[in-house]
């Protein structure tokens, strides 16, 4: 999978920007602030609908414009497709060949690309939402009915954290427990089938990227006690999530952990350790979704070389040599290591406009 071409409008710094792209690499250099990582994150929406810097999508849309929209063309192992998304009046508008998205998984299920940028070290170090987030990402890609699961549910938690919060008997939340328990337990159950084919991936490349920590392991906590059933931990918790004023079992609750014979705890690493131990993540899972859907996500790399030493620079480029078919790279100069991973195409990038160099 890759993008042919890329289309930016009122996108942070970027008025108007069109940038035709091939396979391979592509890189993004330029000053601080010129847009570079702005590209990358215009991309990056088309896989997410959301930015991986800003946690608001208002922030996104350039001063003094009405709305922001990113069209791209992209080349799919089954054939192109022609992607739209617009945020207008605080909502986001997705097409699909030019005909209007049913709904935003509609659009982000055509494009796959994973990101490593220097906040990624917080998928380590910060909240299990997070983890949620990036293991659902993937678990979407492959189960068409886990977005409608996981939205039931979400309707359903809402629900029944109101209810726990007025007075009531216990009875007046057995709906909401049914509900949580049934749609709960099949993501829970799409979260436990695929985490193991993701965990064998990261398992390896934590072993060539972090080898002094000793044999790596990722393991999963589903969200409530292994030996109980979702809807009988809920009923067992009524007391409990009434006190608190919502509810303290389920998926929502779940997280991932990864360890090393070494470093058995998350607060054992240092912060270049959590960035290696992120980007081992990124990039298992985009061989994980290479393994489950015949094709590679687009990988990004934003500020690769300010991220990480010459000697882990290297170690990346050899693991996307033979994978990949598209990774896009941001910079204020080329890194050594990527001169020998293959072609490169590098832009420069100044007052949000693109220009090929190379």
């Amino acid at each position: 999978m890759h993008l042919r071409e890329l289309r930016l409008r009122d996108l942070r710094n970027i008025a108007t920007l069109d940038v035709a792209l091939e396979r391979g690499i592509s890189i993004f250099i330029g000053a601080n602030g010129a847009g570079k990582t702005s590209i990358l994150e215009g991309a990056y929406l088309l896989s997410h609908a959301e930015s991986f810097r800003a946690s608001r999508a208002e922030v996104l849309i350039r001063r003094g414009a009405g709305g922001l929209s990113v069209y791209a063309e992209v080349e799919r192992r089954i054939g192109p497709v022609r992607l739209g998304l617009a945020r207008r009046d605080s909502r986001w508008e997705a097409a699909v060949n030019g005909a209007p998205a049913a709904n935003l998984g509609a659009l982000l299920r055509e494009f796959a690309l994973v990101c490593f940028e220097p906040g990624s070290h917080s998928l380590i170090s910060g909240s299990s939402l997070l983890r949620r987030r990036f293991l659902d990402w993937s678990v979407f890609h492959v189960e068409p009915d886990y977005w409608l699961q996981a939205r039931r549910y979400q309707r359903a938690l809402r629900q029944r954290n109101a209810w726990l919060r007025q007075p009531g008997a216990d009875s007046e939340l057995e709906a909401w427990d049914a509900e949580l328990a049934l749609t709960g337990t099949m993501m829970a159950a799409a979260r436990e089938r695929h985490f193991a084919n993701f965990a064998e991936e990261l398992q390896g490349v934590l072993a060539g990227l972090l080898p002094e920590l000793g044999e790596p392991r990722a393991s999963l906590h589903r969200g409530w006690p292994e030996a109980q059933d979702l809807a009988g931990a809920l009923r067992r918790a009524h007391g409990r999530d009434r006190q608190r004023g919502h509810t303290t079992l389920g998926p929502h609750r779940a997280d991932w952990n990864i360890s090393f014979a070494l470093a058995p705890g998350r607060d054992e690493l240092s912060r270049g350790q959590e960035k290696l131990c992120a980007l081992a993540c990124v990039l298992a899972q985009a061989r994980w979704y290479a393994r489950e859907q015949g094709e590679w996500p687009v990988v990004v790399l934003d500020d690769f070389a300010s991220e990480l030493d010459i000697a882990h620079q290297t170690a990346v480029a050899r693991l996307l040599a033979e994978g990949p078919d598209q990774i896009l790279v941001s910079g204020i100069e080329v890194p050594e290591s990527l001169r020998a991973a293959g072609p490169l195409r590098v832009f420069h990038v100044e007052h949000g406009m693109a220009r090929c160099l190379v």
